[in-house]
């Protein structure tokens, strides 16, 4: 553990929480009897303190050779946990400050402020709140455990994307566009062989894939590579790198030891027969037209993801096609260099984001707390005659499920 003061600090903050949220447990169990309340009083301190001891146990002990599902799940479990612990506190926060302000009112206004303390016989306000908050932490602790059999629930999105300068031996060219496989994360599989014959079923002309295929290493592909080698399409299978593929989150021996994790991925890539694309561009051809691929390495805005990409040279050339596609990682990367910098980009597929695996994502309504980090973080995005569409992930990452945003497999026709 790097920064063990900082571990001891979250270990106290989660401790306050358990005992804040108890006192609300306690004063709302207050009406049971005796053995309904050391029921519900034993359930919440034996998962509290469980939470706990793991956290204190952690820095002194090499977690990272438990099994893999035990440590995803249970620091899963624990996170979320304590964010709903923290959510409820802000319900019982603002009933206390409530409660409070009501006191001091009584201190100054002795005849006033009785009048809103004396709630009668309807349901108190600080029952309320309490409730609410319980409530609500609750069914979002709920909802994160619900959201670990979704994690393979892969959905299917078909998009039609018309543009009035494509050549006519590409329309109805189907594209399935896939990002951030994160194949480190996998447990089953199965389930993503599943994932992989939905793809295949959809009879692509072109298979785009936008980065991520492991969360550090090269080596976490190795099991995963006789599936994903399956994928095939006529105009080829092409490939650009993510954020997590270049290793940047791992402490290596040695530079040289780290350049070598990229070159084995690169290699593994090649040995599955994807095309991977480093800041270069490919002319693809059919009935007799061509349009321009390109692929640049990762490009962000935000300031703690990398700058690897190199625009200029992928695009040096390409000028003659009369239809472009970049791939790109980070969506940022769109308002940030490709809108202001490259009109002539018609199209752009992106990934990055995962929707954080949290939100509503269907025709009706769109939203995930990753909006207020990312402008553009799911489906498709129009500015003039430019689009760019975000795939939300074929896997996942941290967090072992998805509440929502599902992975996804995007088809897109040209037409």
């Amino acid at each position: 553990m790097r920064n063990r003061g900082t571990w001891w600090i979250i270990i106290l903050i989660m401790l306050m929480l358990d005992l804040y949220v108890f006192q609300v447990i306690k004063a709302l169990a207050s009406g049971a009897s005796d053995r309904v309340r050391l029921t519900i009083y034993s359930i919440y301190w034996i998962i509290s303190i469980a939470a706990i001891v793991v956290m204190v146990i952690l820095p002194f002990v090499n977690y990272e050779t438990w099994p893999k599902s035990i440590r995803t799940y249970l620091f899963a479990t624990i996170v979320g946990l304590f964010f709903a612990k923290l959510i409820a506190s802000v319900f019982f926060l603002l009933d206390d400050i409530r409660r409070l302000l009501m006191w001091l009112m009584g201190r100054i206004f002795p005849n006033f402020g009785p009048k809103f303390v004396d709630e009668g016989n309807v349901i108190s306000r600080s029952a309320f709140l309490s409730w609410l908050g319980l409530g609500i932490g609750s069914t979002l602790f709920g909802t994160l455990v619900y959201g670990f059999s979704n994690k393979y629930n892969y959905q299917v999105r078909r998009v039609k994307l018309k543009f009035d300068n494509l050549p006519a031996g590409f329309r109805g060219t189907r594209i399935v566009h896939i990002s951030d496989i994160h194949a480190g994360s996998f447990d089953n599989k199965a389930a993503v062989e599943k994932g992989i014959s939905t793809i295949m079923k959809q009879n692509a002309d072109l298979i785009l894939f936008t980065g991520d295929m492991v969360n550090d290493r090269a080596t976490e592909m190795e099991n995963y590579k006789d599936v994903f080698n399956k994928l095939s399409a006529p105009l080829g299978v092409f490939s650009v790198l993510g954020n997590h593929d270049y290793g940047d989150y791992v402490n290596w021996e040695s530079r040289e030891q780290k350049a070598q994790n990229l070159a084995n991925l690169a290699k593994l890539q090649q040995e599955m027969g994807w095309r991977l694309l480093m800041n270069e561009h490919v002319a693809l051809e059919k009935n007799g037209d061509q349009i321009a691929l390109l692929g640049i390495e990762n490009w962000s805005m935000k300031g703690r993801f990398p700058k690897y990409g190199k625009m200029d040279k992928a695009y040096a050339g390409a000028e003659q096609y009369p239809f472009k596609i970049l791939m790109s990682h980070d969506p940022s990367h769109w308002d940030g260099q490709v809108r202001p910098e490259y009109p002539q980009i018609d199209l752009m597929l992106s990934g990055h984001t995962h929707g954080m695996q949290f939100g509503l994502n269907n025709p009706y309504f769109k939203w995930s707390p990753v909006q207020w980090m990312y402008k553009q973080w799911a489906g498709l995005y129009e500015e003039g005659r430019q689009k760019l569409y975000v795939n939300p992930g074929f896997g996942f990452i941290g967090y072992p499920g998805r509440v929502g945003i599902l992975p996804e497999i995007t088809v897109l026709e040209l037409v």
